[in-house]
């Protein structure tokens, strides 16, 4: 499974993060900030305090994670086939 390794904020609402397969960037996540429980971003010191959790989440505290594998597709513009080879096979028991 490729998970999160590293992960930074960076201006505005952007992170930059490494995967374990080496992929890397910048990811912009301003079309969430201020919305619902994103509101909290609104407050950089908030936004900032980015990190990995034990489980490879992206996290901002016990209320906000994000879920790796969109950011890696966000990050990589690659499509769920591309990056998970079979995860459909395997989603509907095939």
């Amino acid at each position: 499974m490729i998970r999160p390794t590293a992960v930074e904020p960076r201006e505005g609402h952007r992170i930059w993060v490494r995967y374990s397969d080496g992929a890397s960037g910048e990811v912009d996540l301003s079309h969430l900030a201020g919305r619902g429980v994103f509101e909290a971003w609104n407050h950089r010191a908030h936004f900032e305090s980015v990190r990995i959790t034990s489980v490879g989440a992206i996290a901002r505290d016990d209320a906000i994670e994000l879920c790796p594998d969109a950011v890696y597709l966000r990050l990589t513009g690659k499509s769920v086939e591309e990056a998970m080879p079979g995860v459909q096979n395997r989603l509907v028991g095939t």
